[in-house]
């Protein structure tokens, strides 16, 4: 059996990165993934303007130290990244000692599927080597 989990989504803030006290690198970041909402006969549900209704779940993405690296410097909120991993659960017991609970993606491998905004406004790079046209 495999713990394996595939998301793809739109980032919604920007990575927040540290550095343990040993020394390992950890980014964590938000990743919000959509599916139509549908009526109790399975029917996409629609708004008055005709555009589809949205159920969108909020993922916890962890990634470690070259990843981690990765995702830190380049990845921007609403940019659409696929994340490759495994579901990690956690439990501990808070300062009123309630036990709480948490559930993580713990990211093996992360995809970026579009540029961040400020990559975006930069427009394609230009090439204006004329020189070099073997004409």
């Amino acid at each position: 059996m495999q713990n394996l989990v595939i998301l793809a989504g739109n980032v919604g803030a920007a990575p927040e990165a540290r550095t343990t006290t040993g020394g390992t690198k950890i980014t964590n970041f938000s990743l919000a993934t959509s599916r139509p909402k549908r009526d109790s006969e399975g029917k996409v549900l629609k708004d008055e303007n005709g555009r589809r209704i949205e159920d969108t779940e909020w993922h916890r993405i962890t990634c470690f130290n070259g990843i981690g690296k990765s995702v830190a410097d380049n990845v921007e909120k609403g940019q659409k990244v696929m994340v490759r991993g495994r579901i990690h659960y956690t439990r501990w017991t808070d300062q009123q000692d309630i036990e709480r609970f948490g559930v993580e993606i713990i990211a093996d491998e992360v995809t970026f599927l579009s540029y961040g905004k400020s990559r975006q406004q930069q427009g394609p790079a230009q090439d204006n080597d004329d020189d070099d046209v073997p004409f």
